[in-house]
């Protein structure tokens, strides 16, 4: 299973990005999903550092790896392992 979120609508509400994001990595932990798919959008790249310290911050260890997409700068992949 692979969850995506897209966070153009709601770029510049920084409380409603961060219930949005803990809302999907939630989700993911608990359906045991196989990669998150983030979409902060190209812009000026600030949601996109906004994004990656969250995940660092608030999830660093439940996931497996995160992957940039080097086809398209707007998108993240947050990868995980289940045993």
């Amino acid at each position: 299973m692979r969850l995506k979120i897209d966070l153009h609508d709601i770029f510049s509400n920084g409380r409603e990005i961060d219930t949005a994001l803990h809302g999907i990595m939630g989700e993911a932990l608990d359906k045991r999903a196989e990669s998150v798919e983030i979409i902060p959008g190209k812009g000026s790249g600030q949601l996109k550092k906004s994004v990656l310290r969250f995940l660092e911050k608030n999830y660093k260890g439940r996931y497996h790896r995160i992957e940039k997409d080097d086809k398209n700068f707007g998108r993240i992949f947050v990868h995980f392992r289940w045993k």
